[in-house]
């Protein structure tokens, strides 16, 4: 484990005062529940992100890359390592045509919030990213999950991505391929950070656009629950063919309290936390959920949920060591 202290001194040295420490990262996420990071860095250029590869070379600390916070819950412990958070610089929208084809390519930072973009595309003309409008998360975390909803996903429309690595500070793009997108999966590694990406979209009726956001917007607030949480908290089994929430429905969990944690009483997949509530009490609910379940179904539900600073055993998603940006 690093010198912590001497860990500090080091980020302190290097990243001067782009670097904060003690930032409570529950604050940053959709659940408000959750620890501090030891160090705290929002880049705002590529540079950045390599200083922050050369400090954790330096000290050995962990890091983790935080977008929206929308998929994501931080152990009240916190992370001892260095979170980064995409700032301004990651967040511009170019539309340009296709070179080799018909249709149009869109380029978006990865601090793009995905509503965002959904209506930027729909002004635009261009259909393809609508779903999106429902997921309040960003570009980053989109690709590094291959977020989707609505019959769609990022692997449908995506060109490239423009990836750093920490570990070595190079700035590369990565074709579909090389990132692997499956079912909510990537081959994002936990020093990998997508800092932009490309969708090739068409053509399309504006008003229908506006109107399908409209369905998808309204579909979601009459079908989601809103207040503290990050949306799904399982994977649907067998590449969606199976409902996780109905999975939890059926082992009599809707509504189940633990502590400060709750499973929605409107949707199952869902978990609630309290304001001023704990994230260890979210997580210990999502391993009864897990373990129920299983008794109930033989089916060992998976998170979708990016778990930072849990043992999460067989409850852990594929990706939870990765940095990404969710």
């Amino acid at each position: 484990m690093a010198d912590l202290d001497a860990a500090v001194t080091v980020a302190e040295q290097v990243l001067a005062d782009r670097a904060r420490f003690g930032v409570n990262l529950g604050e940053r996420t959709t659940y408000r529940v959750g620890g501090p990071a030891l160090v705290f860095v929002e880049a705002r250029d590529v540079q950045t992100l390599c200083d922050v590869g050369r400090v954790a070379e330096l000290t050995g600390l962990p890091t983790m890359v935080i977008g929206r916070g929308s998929n994501l819950l931080v152990a009240d412990s916190g992370f001892p390592g260095i979170a980064v958070a995409l700032a301004e610089g990651f967040d511009g929208i170019s539309i340009s045509p296709c070179a080799d084809q018909p249709g149009v390519e869109v380029q978006a930072g990865g601090a793009v919030l995905m509503p965002v973009l959904a209506r930027r595309s729909v002004a635009e003309g261009l259909t393809g990213l609508e779903w999106m409008v429902g997921v309040p998360g960003s570009v980053g975390g989109a690709v590094r999950m291959n977020a989707g909803g609505h019959g769609s996903d990022v692997a449908e429309a995506i060109v490239s991505a423009d990836v750093v690595d920490l570990s070595t500070g190079r700035l590369g793009p990565w074709s579909p391929s090389e990132l692997g997108l499956g079912f909510r999966r990537s081959n994002i590694e936990p020093h990998h950070v997508v800092v932009s990406a490309t969708f090739r979209l068409s053509p399309g009726d504006r008003s229908r656009g506006e109107q399908t956001l409209h369905d998808i917007v309204t579909w979601r607030r009459e079908n989601q629950p809103g207040g503290q949480n990050a949306g799904s908290v399982f994977v649907n089994p067998h590449e969606g063919q199976v409902s996780a929430g109905r999975l939890i429905d059926e082992a009599g969990l809707k509504g189940m309290r633990l502590g400060t944690a709750q499973v929605s009483t409107k949707h199952a997949n869902f978990i609630q936390a309290d304001p001023r509530g704990r994230a260890d009490d979210v997580f210990a609910l999502m391993c009864l959920i897990a373990d129920r379940v299983e008794e109930h179904h033989g089916i060992r539900l998976r998170s979708e949920v990016r778990l930072v600073g849990f043992e999460a055993g067989a409850l852990a998603h594929e990706s939870d060591a990765a940095g990404g940006n969710p």
